[in-house]
């Protein structure tokens, strides 16, 4: 197979991104994309030069010339057209979270394993090279056994109000910290079999936004080992950075601190002070470059070496279990276990 062939569904700004990066990639070839509005699927052909666009994904699945198939819809839409793919004989790529149900997680799984395909979910942090360091680091030994964690990501109200349409479908634990459950898991090398959370709504419900202003949420893990996450998006929008990312890994010989608020560039201007993002994705010489094109890019070997992606759906099954947890123990006050 010289190029994957490839497939989106949902071209909001998350499924713009796969159809630039993909178009731009030697390993890919986009030959459909899917949207609801047709508007934004005639947009993204002419941007991209992508010859086929549906509004109907289903009927996108009917072609015979696809390899693989992105999923980028909101956060609780990814079951459906995930399942499809994969029963359409497909592999997927899958937007974090995964599902937003273990019962959906686990028929994903399911139809990958009797059709044979292959899933992997786009926890891009992995391919951060502070946290591969801190993964392999916890891994030698160096700094002993993990005992405990924090991981905070916090968004500008930005995100919520103007960035995404949706945030009232959602929270800031499936939207932020999904990402930072999957690093402590795989930086732990445990699973998570417990958690308590709590959260406020005053600041988005206000503004006609019905869900969490912030959400913490304590896991513990087979280990033993035990994690803090913290998810909000009601900042300021006059901070420096659009998210504050934060994590820390208490061990029993040491500690690492991964701070990811300042990316190595700050810029003033008479309107603000800023610290622009750059490292998950950033156009460098006329490509995408960073953590996100890598993260798209392994997919694609992983396809063509007929190997396991380095982050599967049984990662993303453990990830949404996690949250599932987190989310009922938001509903009843008490600990939840781990499905």
């Amino acid at each position: 197979m010289e190029r994957v062939r490839v497939g989106i569904i949902g071209l909001g700004i998350m499924g713009d991104l796969y159809a630039k990066i993909y178009s731009a990639h030697p390993l890919a070839e986009v030959v459909a994309v899917s949207a609801l509005r047709q508007a934004r699927v005639d947009e993204m052909c002419g941007r991209y030069q992508i010859k086929n666009g549906y509004t109907d994904y289903r009927k996108m699945l009917e072609r015979n010339d696809l390899d693989a198939v992105v999923v980028a819809t909101p956060d609780r839409y990814h079951f459906a057209p995930a399942r499809d793919v994969l029963d359409s004989g497909r592999h997927a790529l899958v937007e974090k979270p995964f599902t937003t149900s273990v019962a959906e997680a686990d028929e994903l799984l399911r139809v990958a394993e009797r059709k044979g395909r292959k899933i992997q979910v786009a926890f891009n942090h992995r391919w951060l090279s502070p946290y591969h360091q801190a993964k392999t680091t916890v891994a030698s030994g160096k700094i002993g056994k993990p005992l405990a964690a924090y991981a905070r990501k916090n968004d500008t109200i930005f995100v919520a109000t103007d960035y995404i349409s949706w945030a009232g479908e959602t929270t800031s634990a499936w939207f932020l910290s999904s990402h930072d459950i999957d690093l402590i898991r795989w930086i732990f090398d445990s699973e998570p079999v417990e958690a308590r959370a709590w959260g406020r709504k005053e600041v988005l419900a206000g503004r006609g936004i019905p869900t969490y202003d912030v959400i913490q949420a304590q896991v513990r893990f087979a280990s033993g080992a035990f994690a803090t996450f913290e998810s909000a998006w009601i900042y300021p929008n006059t901070f420096p950075s659009i998210v504050d990312s934060f994590v820390e890994v208490l061990a029993t010989a040491g500690h690492i601190h991964m701070d990811r608020k300042y990316e190595s560039i700050e810029v003033s201007t008479p309107e603000s002070y800023t610290f622009p993002k750059g490292f998950l994705n950033m156009e460098v010489f006329g490509r995408m470059r960073g953590a996100f094109p890598s993260c798209l890019e392994d997919f694609l070997f992983a396809i063509r070496d007929d190997r396991a992606p380095f982050v599967t759906g049984f990662d993303g099954r453990q990830v949404t279990a996690a949250l599932e947890a987190i989310h009922r123990s938001l509903e009843s006050g008490q600990t939840e276990p781990v499905g």
